[in-house]
């Protein structure tokens, strides 16, 4: 990549046309442009103005070279994502594991070992947040809180339908109508509260 491409990428990364950036700069439209497509160079004080602007060192602009520490927080920040991402997977993977290990053995020592898959996948979501400065995207949080909360609300649901109706199971999944019909509602009471309360927590 050279000086054209890293400015034009960091703009870009900005969000910002080559209108609005020129502005930022004190140059016009058509220097920015020229900047982009390699017909001319920026001069040292502009390269110091967008340095201060994009938040880079002149060394960026000039020949590519990033501090070590950024070097190092990007790292992080990528190791972040994976364990977002990785966190709902696991959450995931319990889930359907509790639902394999239920219909084998049909006892809730069966799924322990599922619930500890989601533990694992949970503690990977923290790490992550410590590792990253970013906070996780709105679905991966959304995802975790539903699929952390399914098994619970089923198992829940399952002792209030055989406490109240005579009907149920205690299972990580509802079963039978009495049972599906109470877990539907408590667990879209669940995910729909969460969702709420993460989108104001995101704004």
């Amino acid at each position: 990549m050279n000086m054209a491409d890293r400015i034009q990428s960091l703009r870009k990364a900005k969000g910002i046309s080559q209108e609005e950036f020129a502005d930022r700069v004190g140059v016009s439209r058509q220097a920015v442009s020229k900047w982009e497509s390699e017909q001319s160079t920026p001069d040292l004080e502009k390269i110091i103005i967008m340095s201060d602007f994009f938040g880079v060192t002149t060394d960026y602009i000039l020949k590519g070279i990033e501090p070590a520490e950024d070097k190092e927080q990007k790292d992080r920040e990528v190791a972040g994502r994976v364990l977002y991402i990785a966190s709902t997977a696991f959450v995931a993977i319990g889930l359907f594991c509790a639902f394999g290990g239920w219909y084998e053995k049909y006892t809730l020592e069966a799924v322990w070992g599922s619930m500890i898959i989601q533990v694992v996948g949970i503690a990977g979501y923290f790490i992550g947040k410590t590792l990253s400065a970013k906070k996780a995207p709105f679905f991966i949080d959304w995802l975790n809180v539903a699929g952390v909360a399914f098994m619970p609300v089923s198992m829940l649901t399952g002792r209030f339908s055989i406490l109240v109706f005579r009907r149920g199971d205690i299972a990580p999944y509802p079963m039978g109508i009495v049972h599906t019909a109470v877990f539907c509602l408590a667990f879209f009471a669940v995910c729909a509260i969460s969702f709420f309360l993460l989108k104001r927590r995101v704004k």
